[in-house]
């Protein structure tokens, strides 16, 4: 036991020294294969040894219970909002303001990159994430601490030099990738899409179920020591590199600047590298450097006298709509997507944008002829602002959504609640095409060299016609494609070939369920632990998976109740592709009896407190027996916890022995486990 809890504590420290390293240093030191060993020592010791749970430990970051409100939290020091200056000329006068104010004829500045998200309070106390809260309206916030924590770049444990208590302000944010990807998920789901970065954030934060929170990729910047002494800082830079040192992730583009001069050259400087940050910035911020001084300039009724925000004008551009096109999506999804006059928008070139779907064409009244507004969100998906109603002609053309397909002629149909129009032909070429070009994707089976217009020439040549043709090909008949050399066939081949190693929740992403993202797809790769498992789920079983609804449990069910998409799974299988994670390795320790397990069938159901499911089964295995997802007549044993459903009803029908979870330990003890 004290062996457990020491290597317990040695793998909390390991694992938050690397989440450091990787999230907030942006420095790794280890592969993501390692750091996934190391959180799957600690899970199991934590599973095995329920004394030793640590609501802060690493482990904890997937999220906690689902909460019905978010409690107020009342702002020690108020939040309070920043003046806006639009121009140089309105930045000197700022500085005009400061120096008469304090008798100086120079202060020195703080500058920092205006991150476009979330205002966040963190308060530690006894070195120890207790609270963290929203701005909300400056005096009192909204208690999202539950949220909070599923942000790895949020540290939940304080080094032994911090003070005992210590509060920090910040900004949650998404990064631009993360926006674009979270967009063309909801898309294909037929959800509405978020307007930008900060929405995204701000939804993703204000969740009422944290696992939800987990799922979105949020980050976090920290920028502000409210009151200064904890950290005996005489100034906001030394307060910031004080943060810095305690594991909070400070912008590293945040400058010291000796004068207001300083400070514009910095706004002109990351103005030009704006586009090139993977996060949103709508500015700068400037900030006096002396607390001394901050002190004597004071507050106004809503903002600080020692600090302004520097506030970009929008990128924006007017153009024409020339027509309205609609694209069909690996899900059958038919997009509206508005084709412009070409139109400069922040030095990038834009010529369409998505219309998402026929509510959202209405809602702007976007029609064919239209002048418009555009711009690009979060620098980086264009959209339409607002359409110029008042230089309308009278020649505009409304936009109605197709009755048939425009790829292949079928019929459409839009199911009650949902935004989305879909072709319900399975064998449509648009779906066939975007299901191949998802399924080579760099976060689905990542087969380099396999993009669009390969894919478009395998499918004019007839090579492929679903995605498991993509491994009977043979270089001689990828040389023969056009623009195809022979070196590029044999990387492509090699590619495709590498592809068949792909850890399972990739392949599953890849065969692209409806509803089923990346997340999704690692938490039904890690609870079911194979194809096979995952194909044979019903839908209660899918239920039982954190944070997978009926919506999900449906798709997933009716993906594998397809004939055909049985059929292709079984040839992917017959290529070579991986179905299953390898499973643990049975222990060979000395004093193990496994007579009670070898050879036998467990089902678990219901909730256990022990363990968590996966953690049971993993047991199960090292004993020699086998872990199965739903209950038959060559069940042996049905293990069930609290709220146990189904399966509990079936192993009853079918006389399977029932266990209690304590029957399951006495027979873990008995083991000599």
């Amino acid at each position: 036991m004290a062996d457990a809890a020491q290597r317990a504590r040695e793998l909390r420290e390991l694992i938050r020294y690397h989440n450091h390293r990787y999230y907030v240093l942006d420095d790794p030191e280890v592969t993501d294969a390692e750091y996934d060993a190391l959180m799957r020592e600690l899970i199991a010791l934590e599973e095995a040894h329920p004394e030793l749970a640590d609501p802060d430990s690493p482990s904890r970051r997937v999220g906690g219970e689902v909460s019905t409100s978010f409690e107020p939290v009342v702002h020690e020091l108020p939040m309070l909002s920043l003046d806006n200056v639009f121009n140089d000329d309105l930045l000197r006068a700022f500085d005009a303001r400061v120096r008469r104010a304090t008798g100086l004829g120079s202060v020195e500045y703080v500058a920092e990159p205006k991150i476009d998200g979330l205002a966040i309070s963190l308060t530690y106390q006894h070195r120890r994430l207790s609270v963290g809260a929203t701005r909300g309206d400056g005096e009192r916030g909204e208690n999202v601490t539950a949220n909070l924590r599923t942000i790895r770049s949020i540290p939940l444990v304080l080094p032994d030099h911090a003070p005992e208590s210590l509060t920090v302000r910040g900004e949650v944010y998404m990064r631009k990738p993360d926006f674009a990807r979270l967009n063309e998920e909801r898309e294909e789901r037929g959800e509405a899409v978020f307007a930008n970065p900060r929405n995204a954030a701000a939804g993703s934060l204000r969740q009422q179920d944290p696992r939800v929170t987990a799922l979105r990729k949020l980050d976090a910047f920290f920028y502000y020591l409210p009151m200064s002494e904890q950290l005996d800082a005489n100034t906001h830079w030394e307060a910031l590199e004080s943060m810095r040192n305690l594991g909070f992730r400070v912008n590293d583009k945040i400058t010291l600047c000796s004068d207001i001069e300083q400070v514009i050259a910095f706004i002109r400087e990351i103005a030009e590298m704006r586009k090139s940050l993977p996060y949103e910035i709508d500015g700068a911020v400037v900030k006096v450097n002396r607390f001394d001084l901050q002190r004597d300039l004071g507050f106004t009724s809503r903002s600080p006298r020692w600090a302004t925000a520097y506030k970009y004008p929008a990128e924006q551009a007017e153009t024409t709509v020339r027509d309205i096109v609609v694209k069909v999506g690996r899900t059958g999804v038919l997009t509206p997507t508005a084709e412009f006059e070409p139109a400069d928008v922040g030095g990038v070139t834009v010529s369409r944008a998505s219309l998402h779907n026929q509510d959202y064409v209405r809602g702007k009244d976007i029609r064919i002829g239209d002048r418009v507004i555009i711009q690009r969100a979060g620098d980086v998906i264009p959209e339409v602002v607002r359409v110029l109603t008042e230089r309308r002609t009278g020649r505009e053309q409304e936009f109605v959504m197709p009755a048939a397909c425009p790829e292949c002629g079928s019929e459409v149909a839009r199911e009650a609640g949902e935004a989305a129009t879909r072709c319900v032909n399975l064998s449509c070429p648009a779906r066939i095409r975007e299901g191949l070009i998802h399924f080579a994707s760099r976060d689905a089976m990542n087969i380099d060299g396999l993009g669009p217009s390969t894919v478009e020439r395998l499918l004019a040549a007839g090579l492929v016609h679903d995605v498991a043709d993509i491994y009977s090909l043979t270089r001689e008949q990828l040389e023969g494609l056009e623009r195809m050399g022979e070196k590029s066939a044999a990387n492509l081949a090699a590619a495709i070939d590498k592809s068949r190693t792909n850890p399972l929740y990739r392949v599953i992403f890849a065969l692209g369920i409806r509803h089923v993202g990346e997340n999704v797809a690692k938490l039904l790769a890690g609870y079911f632990g194979s194809m096979d498992a995952l194909a044979s789920a019903t839908h209660a079983d899918l239920l039982e998976v954190p944070t997978v609804g009926a919506a999900i449990a449906d798709s997933v069910v009716a993906f594998f109740e397809s004939e055909g998409n049985r059929a292709a799974i079984l040839r992917l299988a017959d290529a070579g592709v991986r179905m299953a994670d390898e499973a643990p390795a049975r222990s060979e320790a000395p004093g193990i009896d496994r007579s009670e397990f070898e050879g036998r069938t467990f089902v678990f159901t219901g909730t256990l407190e022990r363990f968590t499911r996966q953690r049971a089964q993993e047991m199960v295995e090292l004993l020699g027996g086998h872990a199965s997802s739903s209950v038959s007549r060559k069940t042996d044993y049905v293990v069930a916890g609290e709220d146990a459903g189904s399966k509990l009803t079936r192993a009853r029908e079918l006389g399977v022995t029932v266990l209690s979870e304590q029957d399951f330990v006495d027979m873990l003890d008995h083991a000599g486990w």
